[in-house]
């Protein structure tokens, strides 16, 4: 993972952390997850006594998919 980030491949956790946290409203954030060979960072909230989890693409930043909808 290192490496691709200091390539410029892959966003850096913060900015991941900076996009997805702040729309979270109401959930605690407990961490994250990443998949090198996929380049999908999951973080994990909890809402409510609910797990959410949050796949997002490293490379473009985009949300790809959420537990909760």
């Amino acid at each position: 993972m290192f490496e691709q980030r200091r390539g410029g491949r892959i966003l850096p956790l913060r900015e991941i952390e900076a996009r997805v946290v702040p729309s979270m409203r109401g959930a605690d954030y407990l961490g994250f997850d990443f998949d090198g060979v996929s380049a999908v960072y999951t973080l994990k909230f909890l809402r409510n006594g609910a797990v959410i989890w949050v796949e997002v693409d490293g490379r473009s930043g985009q949300i790809l998919g959420r537990t909760d909808r």
